[in-house]
């Protein structure tokens, strides 16, 4: 799993760059297929981008969702944070503000993304996330529309665990300062214009500088309906440690969703960590990179899931 997290900062840079350059290396080097360009086609083959950058010092968010033909999300999200007065653009606009603000315009799509892409229609669009639509979307492509009398159904979650991951980080310094970021490439197959939890604060990442800063990775449709970052931030605040707040911040979705997938990172002000996993076939453990005054160099660590 690419959730990367990094907790100190030797080359004078500040939390926010360490953050935006972390998030940025993985979009180049495409960690795990899941971040940046050339994967996790949505249904029109097309890739597109969520990722969001916040200050935990000023509170300050930048994010950008469904950003299409921009290979630097991380980037375009800090732009929208230091240039604009909102917190989040999404869409084709989003795209014209990244070329406005000097990002270069380019193809997301590789050979590897059009064969996953045309894998996926050879095999009648399986897996896709559309439901009590007509024709059946369990056996067909689309173009679907409303069944005239549904039941509510449940279809089964698609918990593959490629599927669906993020870069997610988060940076403290020997000041207190602290920043936290995402960058991801969203689900595979995707309902075009779906946006997960990636780029939604307190979602996908949360961080203030005098509590603490979280990060998600998983099932986004599901975990942002929790706002897991948030609570494990506020956990830490009122004085609970990192890997007890993860677990609550976990166990909060597990009530309602027991077969999610998903994990989350937790940072305190004092340098303490820890992280959280809901149990499911093929996700026991789950891997998150460490670097500090203590390690110098990015230690991998690993968490049993429950």
């Amino acid at each position: 799993h690419c959730t990367v997290y990094c907790i100190a900062l030797q080359s004078g840079g500040s939390v926010l760059d360490a953050v935006e350059r972390g998030c940025a290396r993985c979009e180049m080097e495409q960690c795990d297929g899941s971040v940046g360009y050339g994967g996790s086609p949505d249904e029109s083959g097309e890739t597109t981008l969520d990722a969001l950058i916040m200050n935990g010092d000023t509170m300050e968010v930048g994010a950008v969702a469904d950003l299409r033909r921009i290979k630097n999300a991380i980037g375009v999200a800090r732009a929208v944070m230091e240039h604009t007065e909102h917190t989040l653009l999404v869409g084709e606009s989003a795209s014209v503000f990244a070329e406005n603000m000097g990002f270069i315009a380019e193809d997301l799509t590789t050979n590897k993304s059009v064969n996953i892409f045309s894998e996926w229609l050879k095999g009648s669009c399986q897996p896709n996330y559309r439901k009590n639509v007509s024709p059946e979307p369990s056996k067909s492509c689309g173009p679907y529309r409303p069944k005239a009398t549904w039941k509510q159904s449940k279809r089964a979650r698609h918990a593959n665990i490629h599927a669906h991951d993020t870069i997610g980080m988060i940076a403290l310094d020997r000041d207190g300062h602290a920043a936290a970021g995402t960058s991801t490439n969203g689900l595979t197959h995707k309902v075009p214009g779906r946006v997960g939890d990636s780029p939604i604060v307190g979602a996908g990442a949360y961080v203030d500088s005098l509590a603490g800063g979280a990060a998600a990775t998983g099932d986004g449709d599901v975990m942002m309906r929790f706002l897991p970052s948030y609570l494990a931030v506020e956990l830490m605040r009122a004085g609970v440690d990192p890997s007890a707040a993860c677990k609550s911040a976990i166990s909060r979705i597990k009530r309602h969703y027991s077969e999610f997938f998903g994990a989350i990172i937790c940072a305190n002000t004092t340098g303490h960590y820890g992280a959280a996993c809901n149990k499911v076939p093929g996700l026991d453990k789950f891997h998150f990179m460490v670097a500090n005054s203590e390690t110098n160099a990015p230690v991998l660590k690993s968490v049993d899931c429950f």
